[in-house]
């Protein structure tokens, strides 16, 4: 269990899909305190931000990468997931990253690249000489 949910307990919902992958929580969820929410079918944006979150993984990183084993999956999984927070732009937060970066003016140095999720993505800055 405490692998399944690392902080302190359960989370009370889950929401999903009718989906047969789900079919074995039907007796887990009740059975570890959490209540199934099930959308309804062909219904994507009634659980929006994990459709968004799932596309976003989809296209713009395991389409373009071979997943050997799980222990890979989670490297490019973590590796995307640092990059999304960190340097990928969103128009929602102005064309800043989640966690937020300062504004590099031209005196900072010559741009260089920083390749993200083994140079799918990469990450522009100036950098001193």
């Amino acid at each position: 269990l405490r692998e399944a949910f690392p902080w302190d307990e359960a989370p009370k919902y889950l929401i999903h899909d009718r989906d047969t992958a789900f079919h074995a929580w039907a007796t887990t969820a009740p059975a570890l305190g959490i209540n199934e929410v099930i959308t309804a079918v062909r219904s994507p944006w009634q659980n929006a931000y994990a459709e968004r979150l799932i596309g976003s993984i989809r296209r713009e990183c395991l389409d373009h990468i071979i997943i050997g084993n799980e222990r890979g999956l989670r490297r490019v999984l973590h590796a995307y997931v640092t990059y999304y927070l960190r340097s990928r732009t969103h128009l929602s937060l102005d064309k800043d990253a989640p966690i937020t970066r300062r504004v590099a003016s031209r005196t900072d140095g010559t741009i260089v690249t920083i390749p993200h999720v083994g140079g799918l993505h990469h990450h522009y800055e100036r950098r001193a000489a």
